[in-house]
């Protein structure tokens, strides 16, 4: 678990399961990620996050403090295999949109990232999105991440000429004052 000014980063339980799947399948939420996702796309991403618990990583429930809403999902994965992260470890975010522009995934991210320079055994993490996904290539450079110049890929989640094939690599590498778990 992990607590911020605002939010408090767990384990997603039972009783979350309905807000993540909300979230998860909304067609605002997903258009620039996986457009039309529904339910069991929703609970199928839900399962291969609990998967990774096994692999010490995994994403977090965001609860909203002030009200204990369960307003997104972030955190930590394997890369994506068949691309060029595979085998590097992956940040990842997700809001729902009633919480947008209100510096939660910023916070939360950070939060996760400075966490995890204290046990990961890696020099870097990564994040991936759509070359048209701008406000998430903005939220990375916030929280410090570059683009890398040899990232950039077409990736095979969707067909040739999709809007959503092109896709972008940044980094993060581990602050020279945080040695290595």
């Amino acid at each position: 678990m992990i607590e911020t000014a605002r939010l408090v980063l767990r384990p997603p339980g039972p009783g979350d399961r309905e807000a993540l799947v909300a979230i998860l399948s909304d067609p605002a939420v997903m258009a620039d990620l996986f457009p039309g996702q529904d339910r069991a796309g929703a609970e199928a991403s839900l399962a291969r996050h609990d998967g990774y618990r096994g692999e010490g990583l995994g994403f977090l429930a965001l609860e909203r403090r002030e009200d204990g809403a369960i307003i997104g999902f972030c955190g930590l994965k394997p890369g994506a295999p068949n691309s060029p992260i595979a085998g590097m470890v992956e940040a990842g975010w997700i809001t729902g949109q009633a919480w947008w522009g209100q510096g939660y995934a910023q916070e939360a991210m950070a939060a996760v990232i400075d966490d995890a320079w204290d046990w990961l055994d890696a020099d870097r993490i990564v994040a991936i999105t759509s070359a048209v996904n701008e406000k998430s290539q903005k939220l990375m450079v916030r929280l410090g991440m570059h683009r890398l110049a040899d990232g950039d890929y077409l990736t095979t989640l969707f067909p040739d000429g999709h809007r959503l094939q092109p896709t972008v690599t940044f980094a993060i590498q581990r602050p020279a004052d945080r040695a290595r778990a």
